[in-house]
């Protein structure tokens, strides 16, 4: 089983900055992909951003040159830094991991609010 530990949410004013931190544990055999996923109340839930297993990474256009997505390999553990933070960006954030094989896993998410 592998647990995902989701921290760094909260409360901030629009033009502001939040870092969300996500940390894998348990039986890890590989990750290929980890990321973030948002959900806004009333909304499906969308991709963010990913970053794989090389560094390579993928985000939605809404976030591009404010959202920034690293990962920290030895400590299974992926980033995002949140820039220039607008009132759309508030949601519940999840943490997203694609791995051992092809298995996905999931946080239990952090709210993010964004006032205006």
């Amino acid at each position: 089983q592998v647990h995902l530990v989701e921290s760094g949410g909260g409360l901030v004013q629009a033009g502001g900055s939040l870092r969300l931190s996500c940390a894998a544990s348990g039986t890890i055999f590989s990750i290929n992909l980890m990321g973030w996923y948002r959900q806004a109340p009333g909304k499906q839930r969308e991709l963010v951003a990913t970053i794989n297993s090389g560094g390579s990474t993928n985000s939605v256009d809404s976030v591009k040159g404010r959202f920034t997505v690293s990962r920290d390999n030895a400590k299974n553990t992926v980033y995002l830094q949140m820039n220039n933070l607008k009132p759309e960006d508030t949601a519940v954030y999840y943490c997203y991991v694609l791995g051992n094989g092809l298995r996905t896993y999931w946080g239990q998410g952090t709210q993010v609010t964004v006032s205006s």
